[in-house]
């Protein structure tokens, strides 16, 4: 069961692991929204990324007989990234299979922290029902980069540090794709504190949650590229997150490319943070509906650092 004592315990669990990342607050974002703005930096997670606690958490619940051989993942690059470290780190392989059109920056990423790569389709949800054919084929495990318990308890621990950061949050914005990050932190933050409005963030260009929970069942909807490619692709039809999602999210905005932009061009620019376009994607939509927060004590996570090279280029061109 997914519920904030499970989301503590895996905190301890992992704490060997990752990094207890910092929370900084924004004058910048504070003064132009008349509220006390603060970022959660899990862009300096290990291999920068916030996916990097789920994949610990899943890999340290296997029984120590299944702690052998192939750890699978499907990723576009961040959760690949974080299973290939995490598996590394028990004595493991890490497997990652990638959509075609993934970013070359999170592709040598994955090979760096020892992953092998295998490319398959063209979205997270065909690299996802590759990589667990074989493990029916060759054995091992699959690591889901959202569709797991112990995935969302791992990412969970973000809400509970922010907690021991932070008193009477008021807001929290999170960028979502298959939901397991801001279904874990809602989980959390709501257990302690009900009225914590979740804000939940998505490109215009692959909304896929935000269009399903518009309509109350997972949609198989196509994805347009998007800088926040951390977030891009499907929801599998029988996501935990789903319903995890229905109950914990508040608020939805939807961003063009030209917003996520500009929260990528304010996190680098303002804040000197580097961060890639799914954390770009939640300062973005705090600077859309800045009015709504006046007053207001606002966290905004800042999920990963991994921005390519060319896309670094083309944001602040």
């Amino acid at each position: 069961m997914i519920t904030a004592e499970a989301i503590k315990t895996t905190g301890e669990t992992i704490a060997p692991y990752i990094n207890y990342t910092p929370v900084q607050h924004s004058p910048y974002l504070s003064q132009l929204a008349d509220a006390d703005v603060h970022l959660k930096l899990d862009c300096i997670q290990k291999t920068g990324s916030f996916k990097f606690r789920g994949a610990m958490s899943k890999l340290t619940s296997l029984p120590k007989e299944e702690r052998k051989g192939n750890a699978y993942a499907a990723s576009t690059g961040n959760h690949g990234a974080a299973v290939s470290l995490g598996a590394s780190l028990l004595g493991m392989n890490g497997k990652v299979i990638v959509p075609e059109g993934t970013s070359p920056a999170k592709l040598e990423m994955i090979k760096f922290y020892g992953g092998d790569i295998e490319f398959f389709g063209t979205d997270c949800l065909d690299a996802e029902a590759r990589a667990q054919e074989l493990v029916k084929e060759s054995g091992g495990v699959y690591i889901s980069p959202y569709n797991d318990e112990a995935v969302v308890c791992g990412q969970g621990t973000i809400g509970v540090e922010v907690s021991e950061q932070l008193e009477d949050i008021d807001a929290v914005i999170v960028s979502v794709g298959g939901g397991g990050m801001i279904g874990g932190i809602g989980t959390y933050l709501k257990s302690i504190k009900p009225n914590v409005e979740i804000v939940a963030a998505s490109p215009k260009n692959s909304c896929v949650m935000y269009e399903s929970l518009q309509a109350g069942k997972i949609l198989d909807l196509p994805s347009e590229p998007t800088l926040s490619d951390g977030t891009a692709g499907g929801v599998e039809e029988d996501a935990i997150t789903f319903p995890i999602c229905q109950n914990v999210i508040d608020h939805f905005v939807l961003l063009s490319e030209d917003e996520i932009a500009d929260g990528l061009r304010t996190g680098l620019m303002k804040h000197h943070i580097m961060m890639e376009g799914a954390a770009g994607a939640s300062v973005a939509a705090f600077l859309k509906d800045k009015d709504r927060y006046n007053g207001k004590k606002v966290v905004i996570v800042i999920c990963g650092a991994n921005i390519s090279q060319d896309v670094l280029k083309q944001v602040l061109a």
